[in-house]
């Protein structure tokens, strides 16, 4: 079996996979936040662009910048945003930018996947002016991710050692009191939490099937780590226990965490 493997290196695997629907999740996680117009704006681990692109939209920011380690994804950042963004390459526990950099700082689910979140957190609160705002969101993958949690759920069925790779067990961040808790524990003032929900609706099971084969992440990693036999029974498994509806669609859900609070 591979190794944890939380590299997300290639734009349009992960589009396939989740970008699509983090697309949907980005604009009610800003109306929550409710920044008024004319803030600068910094996205930390902004990958391909989503969570940048509603600032754009629909959050009127005076200036916008976004940080990431991923090449690929940077790549697919610049060629989607252009002018309207600074985008630097770094990560969360280090950025190229100066004290205070930005009014608002927030991170779409990236927080779970750096190895220090308190480091990362900490960062945040470094390149935020005093009295700004810092927030984040990240799935609930232990229960309301369900395209990610039905994958794992056949896949331990299969193999007890895809547990090594679960994120529901990897990353106990990814609930309500640990978010809330990493936050206060930085210092931050006026912790809030929310949930948020969306459709994910796959057309037929090769909708839902194969973008976990583009290898982006850990459940696609473990999918192509799988020799063609092994891979093929989790397939089947997955067929055999996801909600089909009677023309062939999948309806599932998916839920996220979010935190935002205020810097003193």
């Amino acid at each position: 079996m591979a190794s944890t493997d939380d590299r997300w290196e290639r734009g349009d695997p992960y589009e396939r996979y989740i970008g699509r629907w983090s697309r949907r999740l980005a604009p009610q996680f800003l109306s929550w936040l409710d920044a008024p117009p004319q803030r600068r704006w910094l996205d930390v681990g902004c990958g391909t662009g989503a969570l940048t692109s509603a600032i754009l939209d629909s959050a009127q920011p005076a200036a916008i910048s976004g940080v990431e380690p991923s090449d690929g994804f940077l790549a697919a950042a610049t060629q989607r945003l252009g002018a309207r963004a600074r985008l630097h390459p770094g990560t969360a526990a280090q950025m190229p930018l100066p004290d205070a950099h930005a009014d608002v700082t927030v991170s779409g689910l990236v927080l779970n996947f750096t190895p220090n979140p308190a480091a990362a957190l900490a960062e945040m609160l470094r390149v935020t002016a005093p009295g700004g705002t810092v927030a984040a969101y990240v799935w609930d993958y232990a229960e309301g991710m369900q395209l990610i949690r039905r994958f794992w759920d056949a896949a331990l069925a299969l193999d007890e050692r895809a547990s090594a790779l679960d994120e529901a067990r990897r990353f106990p961040l990814c609930t309500r009191d640990a978010l809330a808790a990493l936050f206060a524990a930085a210092g931050l003032q006026q912790v809030h939490t929310a949930a948020f929900e969306i459709d994910t609706r796959f057309e037929d099971f090769d909708d839902y099937w194969l973008p976990f084969l583009g290898g982006q992440g850990p459940a696609p990693a473990y999918a192509m780590s799988l020799d063609d036999a092994a891979r093929t029974r989790l397939r089947e498994r997955l067929r055999a226990t996801l909600p089909v509806q009677a023309g062939g669609a999948i309806a599932l859900r998916a839920r996220a965490w979010a935190v935002k609070a205020q810097r003193a």
